[in-house]
């Protein structure tokens, strides 16, 4: 059987018993094992090895868990094998298994292909990993909880979650990571760098997967699907915030005040209510914005851009608001009612302006007397009469 790497576990009977000394049929190395090892039905954790190789002695430091004992004399081997085969493209010289392997990395051969899909790989391992998410095998287990993972890399990385330990560490500031790709992505703050590019518009990203999810907004593609009905979303995390809907949770608790949010991006908007934080300044004028949508919409007074079009009439709006609205006169549709009386509304704000009549709030107040009014539209009627008397003096 071939195996992911030589940290792969798996179980086998070819254990090394304690204190060893074996031949291999790799030919002429022996291995001693330096540490007194108990025999389980598991892998072997070695802390340091002396490999003894074509009487060649040498230590070795790396924390692995080797799962069998030809695996142990097979990682011994890049240690000492002499790398005396070069590659025909590149000035590399490399040992004769990572030579061929190597190799395929200019043929761009995939000769392992999934019996599954469609999918094919240039390395055996990979589609080994692969062929784990169709048959959903997890063989790597934390052994401080309960989660299992198909990849040993997931679990080395999930573990850090137990430790805390943090081997990333950036250069330029005093952040550091658990994770690897989470490090390279904060990298590309201090650089600015913008490596992913939409062919289709002049919009660049730090992160690829930022590019696919903008690249929908051209194509119009919504793969996330929500179960309970049929709406679907270009985002993942669209998806999860709309299951909230159904399910009525709302994670994100603010702690000055008893607001709950079903979406983390809600719950930060409304912080800024507490803070008075406004991030989002507009470029043209002074005015700024305590999240991006509004900056967004704000912007469209600058541009007189109108992106949101009725599909019945030639009217477009600056506003997806305003268009739900306007198309309701298409539709006659009136979907807020009053709850004091049988009338309904096809806006919501006029159903406000409506719930006045019965509660008798007079929100709107002169600044030049004391009187007040329900609808701002009264309030403006009202000032012209303060107008007149300042022109007739």
């Amino acid at each position: 059987m071939e195996y992911d790497n030589e940290e792969s576990i798996i179980q086998d009977e070819s254990i090394y018993p304690q204190n060893s000394l074996r031949k291999s049929l790799y030919g002429n190395v022996e291995v001693n094992v330096k540490e007194e090892i108990e025999v389980k039905e598991e892998p072997i954790n070695i802390n340091s090895v002396e490999i003894s190789i074509a009487k060649e002695t040498v230590i070795c430091d790396k924390r692995i868990a080797f799962p069998l004992g030809s695996h142990l004399v097979k990682h011994g081997l890049t240690h000492t094998e002499k790398k005396s085969y070069q590659c025909s493209i590149r000035d590399e010289t490399l040992s004769q298994n990572c030579l061929i392997k190597h190799e395929i990395v200019h043929t761009r051969d995939k000769p392992y292909q999934c019996c599954q899909c469609d999918k094919i790989f240039t390395c055996k391992s990979s589609l080994i990993k692969h062929h784990r998410m169709h048959t959903g095998e997890k063989p790597y287990q934390c052994n401080q909880c309960d989660k299992t993972f198909s990849q040993n890399s997931n679990l080395i990385s999930h573990q850090r979650t137990h430790t805390g330990e943090k081997p990333y560490k950036c250069s330029q500031c005093d952040k550091a990571f658990s994770h690897n790709s989470q490090f390279i992505r904060h990298q590309i703050t201090h650089t600015g760098d913008k490596p992913y590019q939409c062919s289709q518009c002049d919009k660049a990203f730090s992160k690829n997967s930022h590019l696919l999810i903008h690249q929908r907004t051209h194509t119009g593609e919504k793969p996330y699907q929500c179960s309970q009905c049929d709406k679907t979303f270009s985002q993942k995390s669209h998806l999860i915030c709309h299951q909230r809907t159904h399910t009525g949770e709302k994670p994100f608790q603010c702690n000055q005040c008893d607001k709950a949010f079903s979406c983390n991006s809600r719950f930060i908007s409304h912080q800024r209510i507490h803070t008075g934080e406004k991030p989002h300044q507009c470029n043209q004028c002074d005015k700024a914005f305590s999240n991006k949508h509004n900056l967004i919409k704000h912007q469209r007074t600058h541009t007189g851009e109108k992106p949101y079009q009725c599909s019945q009439c030639a009217k477009a709006f600056s506003k997806i608001t305003n268009l739900i609205s306007h198309q309701r006169t298409h539709t006659g549709e009136k979907p807020y009612q009053c709850s004091q009386c049988s009338k309904a509304f096809s806006q919501n704000a006029h159903l406000l302006r409506h719930q006045r009549t019965h509660t008798g709030e007079k929100p709107y107040q002169c600044s030049q007397c004391d009187k007040t009014f329900s609808q701002k539209s009264h309030l403006i009627s009202h000032q012209k009469t303060h107008w007149g008397e300042t022109i007739s003096m």
